[in-house]
């Protein structure tokens, strides 16, 4: 990287993820979509959220999208589509944000944990057949299993979607983090019978509070999930045709995330040279992702791999660079889910993983000569050690 003496000034502390660098660029046309919504004063299901639907699907090739409050309320809708309750087994990543295990025993049903694989991050196929063994043994019937897209990364659904054709098992895509993503010619969205994906301020695709959506081929799956999201409706407001929730995208929101979907090709653009410029500084000094040659990242994070974490972390937080740790433990050592079935032989990857993970500051406007600073730095804290 460049001589630090050499260097232009870095603005210091550097933020993690600047969304108002984004908010420079974007802010008129946000503003704009907002006195819209305050004009009309639909603030629920307003013209904004059909109008946010119909782009969704158009630009991942999804058939129904069906926005909600929030990821986490997604993932719920998902499985409930399904009628996943008490006495079934959903077999999920030990190494994952809690929202993919807290969704599954909301809805009555029991998380079943399986280990992931060491570059990707992502489900190990390998374990997830070996899951179902420890369903049946723990008196569950096995009903689905859900991918996380980690980081951003989509799983390998080909193998994924295999092993469950053959075992019976419901396809739910947890893609909290990895909207924007593709493997080969499908984009994150056409995976699994439902995806489920979040638009909480952080996520590549992000709105102002909290929102949601989820995708589907399924026209029936599709209108289950719209009644289910708004109380059980069936032909009318109050016509309760089974019980549902109250989970609708506001009209702001939709508006918000309208006016970022106008660039967010393009930065989804911006995040591979990130990417790519971090994998080039970095690669002799740290284990950085890689990917497949047909996966495509959205790079939701970017994280590395490496020894001595804490130690570099505070030493980067000294120099103004701050990090973040995803995730300090694995799910099945989280107290909250501590006496849930693990697959048998336990998740070594995921502990280790647990262990090793930081995740650096990334965004689609992180500058050359920011990036060759935190690259510097790091490379500073490594040698020091």
């Amino acid at each position: 990287m460049n001589d630090m003496s050499k260097m232009p000034a870095v603005k210091l502390p550097i933020p993690f993820i600047d969304l108002q660098a984004q908010r420079r660029r974007l802010g008129r046309r946000i503003d704009e979509g907002m006195q819209r919504v305050l004009t009309h004063g639909q603030f629920i299901m307003g013209p904004e959220v059909a109008e946010l639907e119909k782009a969704l699907a158009e630009l991942c090739g999804a058939h129904y999208v069906i926005s909600c409050a929030n990821g986490t309320d997604a993932l719920k809708l998902a499985l409930r589509a399904f009628d996943i309750g008490p006495g079934d087994a959903v077999i999920v990543p030990g190494f994952s944000f809690s929202a993919s295990a807290e969704a599954v025993v909301i809805v009555g049903a029991t998380p079943v944990f399986c280990d992931v694989l060491p570059d990707s991050f992502n489900i190990d196929p390998r374990s997830l057949a070996a899951s179902v063994d420890e369903c049946l043994k723990a008196g569950l019937k096995p009903r689905g299993v859900m991918p996380v897209d980690l980081f951003g990364l989509p799983c390998d659904y080909a193998a994924i979607e295999s092993i469950a054709a053959d075992l019976g098992l419901i396809v739910i895509s947890d893609a909290a983090q990895s909207f924007g993503a593709s493997l080969g010619e499908r984009f994150v969205g056409t995976f699994g019978a439902i995806t489920a994906t979040s638009f909480f301020p952080s996520k590549p695709l992000g709105c102002y509070g909290d929102g949601g959506a989820l995708f589907t081929g399924d026209g029936d799956a599709a209108a289950l999930l719209r009644s289910l999201r708004q109380h059980g409706e069936g032909t009318g407001r109050y016509d309760n045709v089974r019980i549902g929730v109250n989970s609708r995208l506001d009209s702001l929101q939709a508006a918000v995330l309208l006016a970022k979907l106008s660039v967010f090709t393009e930065e989804v653009e911006q995040r591979q040279r990130v990417a790519q410029r971090y994998n080039e500084g970095l690669a002799d000094l740290v284990e950085v992702p890689r990917l497949s040659n047909t996966a495509r990242s959205v790079w939701a994070q970017y994280t590395i791999k490496l020894d001595n974490r804490d130690q570099v972390a505070a030493s980067l937080k000294a120099a103004g660079v701050p990090t973040a740790v995803y995730y300090p433990r694995s799910l099945h050592q989280q107290p909250a889910y501590v006496g849930f079935p693990v697959v048998d032989g336990g998740l070594p990857v995921a502990e280790s993983l647990s262990r090793r993970v930081l995740s650096l500051p990334f965004h689609p406007y992180l500058d050359v000569e920011t990036q060759d600073y935190i690259v510097d730095r790091l490379r500073a804290a490594l040698a020091g050690l």
